[in-house]
C-alpha cells in the first residue's frame, strides 16, 4: 500500500472522525488537520496523535496553521463550509458555503497541485462541480463522496432487514446526494445474491424510504448531522485511491456525455484507483431509474445556476 499523506480541511466533527478513523486503520502514512479556527485543529491533531500509540501502523498526524502549511499532499478531504440555519435562504446558503469551497479549491492549487480531492461540504454534488472548474483539474481527481455513505446507509437496513452480517451486503445508491437520491435495488446483493431473493417487496420499500432519510434521521435524534459513517465511507474511498484497489464505489463525478448528462455532477458507481476515477461505470438503466436521475439532474442543475448567476465562477 502507498500510506500517503491526507490533507483534511475542516477539523469538525466529520474532519476530525475522519482522521481519527484513518489513522487507526493505519491507512495513511500521515494527516495534517486544517481548520480556521487554528487550536480546534491543533488540539484535535494532538489528541488523536496520541491515540496511534495502540494502532499497528504508525501514522504522523500533524496540523496546519494556515493553507500554505499543507503541502504535498497526495488526497484532499474537504469537509468545510456552515450548516443551514434558521431564516436561510438555499440560495444564501449556496453563495456561503460556495465562497467557502472557492477559496479552499485555490489555495489547494496553490500548494498540493498534484493532489486528488474528496469533496464533502454540501450541498455536496454542487460543490463537487464547482470545486472541479474552479481547479481546472481533470474530472478524474475531483470526487465527491456520496455513495459511498448513502451505500453504508442502504446496506444497514439491508442488514436489519435480511438479519445476515452488514459486510455481507453490497448496496448501491445512485443520483443526488440528497433528497433525490435513488437506491439501486437491481445493482444492490447479498454475497452477490439479489437482495429480492431475502426480502420482500414492503420492505425493499422500507428499505429505500430509510435510506433516502438517512441523514435526517440522524440530525433528529442528535441535533446535528452524521461523522462515524461519513468518516468510514471517506477512508474507504483514501484507501480505494491509496492502495490503487480498483474499487467500485459510487461517487458524484462531472458527467461529459455518461448515461445522457453533459457539464454536470451525478452520484453514479466509478472504479477508484490511484489517479482517482479510473473509469466511469454505465449502467443499463430502466426508464424508471433513469428518469429519478434526471429529476436529480434538474436538482443539481437549478443549485448551480444559481451560482452562476450570481458570478461565483468569475
Amino acid at each position: 500500500m502507498n500510506r500517503g499523506k491526507v490533507g483534511i480541511i475542516g477539523a469538525g466533527f466529520v474532519g476530525a472522525s475522519t482522521a481519527y478513523t484513518l489513522a487507526m486503520l493505519g491507512i495513511a502514512r500521515e494527516i495534517v488537520l486544517y481548520d480556521i479556527i487554528a487550536d480546534v485543529a491543533i488540539g484535535k491533531a494532538i489528541d488523536i496523535g496520541q491515540a496511534t500509540n495502540f494502532s499497528s501502523k504508525s501514522t504522523v498526524v500533524n496540523y496546519a496553521i494556515e493553507p500554505k502549511n499543507m503541502v504535498g499532499c497526495d488526497i484532499v478531504v474537504v469537509t468545510a463550509g456552515v450548516p443551514r440555519k434558521d431564516g436561510m435562504s438555499r440560495s444564501d446558503l449556496l453563495m456561503i458555503n460556495a465562497k467557502i469551497v472557492k477559496e479552499i479549491t485555490n489555495n489547494i492549487n496553490r500548494y498540493s497541485p498534484e493532489a486528488i480531492i474528496i469533496c464533502v461540504s454540501n450541498p455536496l454534488d454542487v460543490m463537487t462541480y464547482l470545486m472541479h472548474h474552479i481547479s481546472g483539474l481533470g474530472r478524474d481527481r475531483v470526487i465527491g463522496m456520496a455513495g459511498a455513505l448513502d451505500g453504508a446507509r442502504m446496506a444497514h437496513y439491508i442488514a436489519q432487514k435480511s438479519s445476515v452480517n452488514s459486510s455481507k451486503v453490497d448496496a448501491m445508491v445512485l443520483g443526488e446526494h440528497g433528497d433525490n437520491m435513488t437506491p439501486y435495488i437491481k445493482g444492490s446483493s447479498i454475497s452477490g445474491i439479489p437482495i429480492s431473493q431475502f426480502i420482500g417487496a414492503s420492505d425493499i420499500e422500507d428499505i429505500i424510504e430509510d435510506t433516502q432519510k438517512g441523514g435526517a434521521t440522524i440530525v433528529q435524534h442528535l441535533g446535528t448531522s452524521a461523522y462515524y459513517a461519513p468518516a468510514r465511507a471517506i477512508s474507504a474511498m483514501v484507501e480505494a485511491i491509496l492502495d490503487d484497489s480498483k474499487m467500485i464505489i459510487s461517487s458524484s463525478v462531472v458527467l461529459d456525455g455518461e448515461y445522457g448528462y453533459k457539464d454536470t455532477t451525478l452520484g453514479v458507481p466509478v472504479i477508484l484507483g490511484k489517479n482517482g476515477v479510473e473509469e466511469i461505470i454505465e449502467l443499463d438503466l430502466d426508464s424508471d431509474t433513469k428518469a429519478k436521475l434526471d429529476k436529480s439532474v434538474s436538482s443539481i442543475q437549478e443549485n448551480i445556476e444559481i451560482l452562476k448567476s450570481n458570478g461565483i465562477f468569475g
